[in-house]
């Protein structure tokens, strides 16, 4: 049951992560679903980001990572079909950024807790 659970954290994170991306290049869920070719319905994407859906294929991360302009290693690792490549990160590896350093010790429900008030902190701000 556990394993459940922590399928479900990871899938929620994932799609917290994957809002946090559309939400700071300021693209609509239309937007995102233009600029794949629509690969990537609205509908879908709304699915991913809420957690609705754990597994996306590995072409419909391809096309994410292509519009939202990160690594496709790093989404493939979120989603769960790659390592984390944190693991094999050495104790005296330098990092650019303290946030860096923080985001690969967070718990998968930290992590989530974080884009969600980041997503808050960033909507706050566009309101401003």
């Amino acid at each position: 049951m556990t394993d459940d659970r922590g399928n479900q954290n990871r899938t929620e994170a994932f799609g917290a992560y994957l809002k946090s991306l559309r939400t700071g290049l300021k693209l609509s869920l239309r937007h995102v679903e233009e600029a794949t070719g629509k690969e990537v319905s609205n509908a879908y994407l709304s699915q991913l980001e809420n957690g609705k859906i754990s597994k996306p294929s590995p072409s419909i991360l391809h096309s994410l990572a292509s519009v939202y302009g990160v690594p496709y290693e790093k989404l493939m690792e979120r989603a769960g079909y790659l390592p984390s490549s944190g693991a094999g990160r050495t104790e005296g590896a330098k990092h650019g950024r303290a946030a860096t350093f923080s985001i690969e010790n967070l718990t998968e429900d930290e992590e989530k807790e974080l884009l969600d008030y980041l997503n808050w902190y960033r909507s706050k701000r566009e309101k401003s």
